[in-house]
């Protein structure tokens, strides 16, 4: 199992039913964290890591602000038509410390884990700007857990979503982009705990299914 250290300036979490008013997880779902994680190595084919197993622990609690600015929402066509734009709320987190944890012993083929390791050594052939979230919110700082982990200035403990059977939060761990029909969830807890690795049958699985 491989951690991740992530910071990220401003972000947005936005939760899958928000509509007039933008609201934020507390934290990124696995199935963000999972698409973070193949623009980090330079994988376009969101399929080229199914059954991987990704979870995010929060390391602090990031303040969180409103902010009212413009949203589309395809009703017009062409794209640019004035009726696509409104302005909306939205909720922002700022000075987002994460964990981010990645089992690939469920992989067939290469392995996700193994790419993301070795992205620190030799950086992937990748494109555009590294953000989680919406494409706009770029990530400061990413290490492997390993390097940081005994920095001062980082926490010893945090909240980490593990699935469970009754949980009180459901998190998408695939997302449908065109319709809502096959988008995929986990439900857990957010779970209060040392930074030790987590047991791999509580995170939340990549997966179509």
């Amino acid at each position: 199992m491989t951690g991740i250290y992530v910071t990220v300036p401003v972000a947005c979490f936005r939760k899958g039913l928000a509509r007039e008013y933008l609201e934020t997880e507390v934290l990124p779902p696995p199935a963000t964290c999972y698409g973070f994680l193949l623009s980090l190595v330079g994988e376009t084919d969101r399929r080229k890591h199914i059954g991987c197993r990704v979870t995010a622990v929060l390391l602090n609690k990031p303040p969180t602000s409103v902010v009212l600015r413009t949203v589309w929402r395809v009703k017009k066509t062409p794209l640019g038509s004035p009726g696509n734009t409104r302005p909306d709320y939205q909720q922002l987190l700022t000075d987002v410390q994460l964990l981010v944890w990645l089992d690939s012993s469920d992989e067939l083929g290469e392995r996700l884990e193994d790419r993301v390791r070795a992205n620190f050594t030799q950086p992937a052939h990748r494109f555009g700007g590294l953000s989680l979230g919406e494409s706009t919110h770029l990530v400061d700082d990413v290490s492997l857990w390993d390097r940081v982990k005994d920095r001062k200035e980082i926490p010893n403990h945090g909240r980490a979503f593990l699935t469970a059977p009754k949980g009180r939060l459901t998190l998408p761990v695939w997302v449908d982009h065109v319709g809502s029909a096959g988008t995929r969830y986990a439900t857990g807890n957010l779970e209060d705990g040392h930074l030790s690795p987590p047991p791999s049958e509580r995170i939340p699985i990549i997966s179509p299914e």
